[in-house]
Order: structure tokens, then C-alpha cells, then sequence
């Protein structure tokens, strides 16, 4: 199963990156290719649908959310992407000096010939996130 890991240093303390990322419907605020994002319902089982830039559609689940340890994970209900069982994670960790580390990791399953290109897509797509929350705790 590929496992594709991305993570970045913050300037903010950990409870103040986690406020935007722990809002399920706020990922269009720090993912640059992700043009809107909506809600249907709130807390574990809610479901999201991201539209991306190119008006693709993509539907998530929030399947857990831990503030305390700051971790949430999600799974991919629809997709236009060729991948099956998705499992997202997001996690903060507090780091010395008011500092943060955003830690964006998911395991899947596709195709062999399409495993290459659906890593790169998502390691891509998480490291936008990451220079995304860079930049709004940068000021």
C-alpha cells in the first residue's frame, strides 16, 4: 500500500495552526488547488466536498479528530482519481520557540502502473498545504 508523508515547519504555536486545521471546512483557505470547499454535517462523519481549480470534485469524510493530541484523519468517499481505501492524516506538533511542525500523511490503493503517478500528485498537493500555512502564520 503507498504511503505518501509531507511535513513542514510553521511559524505559530501549535493551537493556532490546529484551529485551521482541525476546521474540516477550511481547507480551501491554506490549498492553493482547491478552489471551494463545503460541509454537510459537523464532527466525525461530516463530509466535505472539495472542488478543485480544474472543477474536479472530490468528497471526504472526517473519520477522527483528536484536539488533544491534534490529529485528524479522513477518507476519500468520491474521487476522479484512480485510488481506493484513502486514508488521510493531519497532525500538529508543538515545537520550541513558538513554532509548530505540520505533518500531512495518507495511505491508498491503485493500480501498479498508476502507483508512481498518484504518489507524486499527492505529495505535490500536500506540500501546497504546507507552503499554504506557511504563508498565512507568516505575517
Amino acid at each position: 500500500m503507498p504511503k505518501v508523508k509531507v511535513s513542514g515547519i510553521i511559524n505559530a504555536p501549535a493551537d493556532e495552526v490546529w484551529k485551521s486545521v482541525s476546521d474540516f471546512n477550511s481547507l480551501d483557505e491554506f490549498v492553493e488547488a482547491i478552489a471551494n470547499c463545503t460541509t454537510e454535517g459537523s464532527g466525525i462523519g461530516a463530509v466535505r466536498t472539495l472542488t478543485l481549480e480544474d472543477g474536479g470534485k472530490v468528497k471526504e469524510k472526517l473519520e477522527s479528530q483528536d484536539d488533544d493530541k491534534k490529529i485528524l484523519t479522513y477518507s476519500i468517499v468520491e474521487s476522479p482519481m484512480p485510488i481506493e481505501n484513502y486514508t488521510g492524516t493531519m497532525e500538529v506538533k508543538g515545537l520550541e520557540n513558538g513554532q509548530s511542525e505540520f505533518r500531512w500523511s495518507s495511505t491508498f490503493e491503485t493500480a501498479e502502473e498508476a502507483k508512481d503517478d498518484m504518489k507524486e500528485a499527492l505529495e505535490g498537493l500536500y506540500k501546497v498545504g504546507v507552503k499554504g500555512l506557511q504563508q498565512k502564520f507568516s505575517s
